[in-house]
């Protein structure tokens, strides 16, 4: 994937000085140099290795694409709008409580109890809010910890950690949900193992969610403290389009913001984001647009067939056809963030041949750069 020759001080000087980190937490949690603090990733103390597991599964350093999306689907990356998909439906949880209990179908809720009862899994790495309303990676080991997990916070945090910090010596099967930039540092990870880290044959299952951008840890938590009381806040929300406005529910109550305000506290990194839908996963969910209480799912590997087939057999959701419309929209708004994320990188560099991290063909970098897109909005 890379040359071998750089560590966590040209980390720093390439990626995280220069606004570009994701906050994937690809590189902390089983390193003593450095640490996840208020949002950001900082360094404890100065490290002089000069190769590192920090620098190489970043996935703001060089990144193959032919590579991971090999390593992932078995074929070269082919810059699709939504990436390498053998379906698509939309999905619902069967049970009334997952469905009421989770962000929009409950649809990532159902597949990891499943994968947890079959014994797919033995373990699923996941977020939940802290009693201060932010996220935190944490280890569910039953489906009733899987629902502690339920719903959205729209704040960038260091899902890789988590996997990190298992002990070197597990033989837990994992399940895990990732954002699209997480999945990218998953997938580096899965093409060069980490010597003497997590086992990465032990993950499992592979779940995205889709992402426009994330919000600033620490920028976007002081915005809910002079607004809201985070202790009485129940759920984040953002309804999909035309709505444009972020809820935040207080106990029967929501109080909403427009989007316009909160864009505010968007990750900065996000605007050199290629991926919108999770394309380096299993199973990739969203929301349906115009349809409450369903997921968009797409599902990319043979291993996400099988688990989507059994939750259907079983009754564990419900599975309709996604309307041509809805998948048209997808790819619209996929292929603008594409379009986005290359120009941006491009502005940035001053360079059409220096994409910083994304190594994709000519021939892909030519028609995002000629692909018209509108000022940045979406969530």
């Amino acid at each position: 994937m890379v040359t071998k020759t750089k560590g966590v001080g040209d980390l720093f000087k390439e990626v995280i000085d220069k606004g570009l980190c994701a906050v994937c937490g690809a590189c902390v949690g089983d390193c003593p140099y450095m640490v996840f603090y208020r949002g950001k990733i900082r360094m404890l103390d100065f490290c002089n290795r000069t190769e590192g597991h920090c620098y190489e599964y970043c996935p703001r350093t060089f990144t193959d694409m032919d590579a991971i999306s090999d390593k992932i689907h078995g074929m070269p990356y082919i810059g699709d709008e939504i990436g390498t998909v053998r379906k698509v439906l939309m999905a619902r949880a069967g049970d009334g409580k997952t469905r009421a209990k989770a962000q929009y179908g409950g649809t990532v809720s159902t597949l990891l109890s499943l994968a947890l009862d079959n014994g797919l899994i033995d373990a699923a790495i996941l977020s939940k809010n802290t009693d201060d309303k932010l996220p935190a990676g944490f280890v569910a080991r039953s489906p009733v910890q899987v629902l502690e997990g339920a719903g959205s916070n729209y704040m960038a945090y260091p899902a890789l950690e988590t996997l990190n910090r298992m002990p070197r010596d597990s033989k837990d099967r994992l399940g895990i949900v990732v954002t699209p930039c997480q999945a990218i540092a998953l997938a580096k990870m899965k093409v060069s193992p980490p010597s003497q880290r997590v086992n990465m044959d032990n993950v499992r299952l592979s779940i995205g969610l889709f992402c426009t951008w994330a919000l600033a840890y620490d920028r976007f938590y002081e915005f809910i403290k002079n607004n809201v009381s985070p202790a009485k806040i129940k759920k984040f929300d953002i309804p999909p389009p035309p709505a444009n406005r972020f809820d935040f529910y207080i106990g029967k109550e929501v109080k909403s913001f427009s989007l316009d305000e909160i864009r505010k506290y968007r990750m900065s990194t996000c605007a050199y984001c290629l991926d919108m839908t999770a394309e380096f996963t299993d199973i990739s969910v969203g929301s349906v647009e115009g349809i409450e209480g369903w997921n968009t799912v797409l599902v990319r590997t043979q291993r996400g067939m099988d688990i989507i087939d059994d939750a259907q057999k079983k009754g564990k959701l419900e599975i309709k056809e996604l309307p041509a419309q809805n998948l048209v929209h997808l790819k619209e708004a996929a292929l603008i963030k594409k379009a986005r994320a290359v120009q941006a990188i491009v502005e940035k560099t001053g360079d059409r041949n220096n994409l910083i991290y994304l190594g994709i063909s000519d021939k892909l970098r030519e028609k995002l750069l000629a692909h018209r897109v509108t000022p940045q909005g979406g969530h």
